[in-house]
């Protein structure tokens, strides 16, 4: 399970949102105990692009050091 602030990374396009595989983020609330999140997402200037609830399966943590691949936001919408 993932803790509230963890960053994260999407695993899954939700094209209903605008979001993309690899876009980053953070927990920002844990349902049901981790079985799905809300979560910020952001982009390289750490400007909230959504706020969405995501499934469990759609995020995946961001491992200490790896880069973030956050898109610009320009190419975002």
């Amino acid at each position: 399970m993932l803790a509230e602030h963890s960053m994260v990374v999407l695993n899954s396009i939700l094209p209903d949102v605008g979001l993309h595989a690899g876009d980053v983020g953070a927990i920002v609330h844990v349902y049901r105990e981790g079985k799905a999140y809300e979560g910020e997402i952001f982009d390289r200037d750490g400007a909230t692009v959504a706020l969405q609830t995501l499934e469990s399966g759609e995020v995946k943590p961001i491992g200490p050091g790896e880069p973030l691949p956050t898109r610009r936001r320009d190419l975002a919408e």
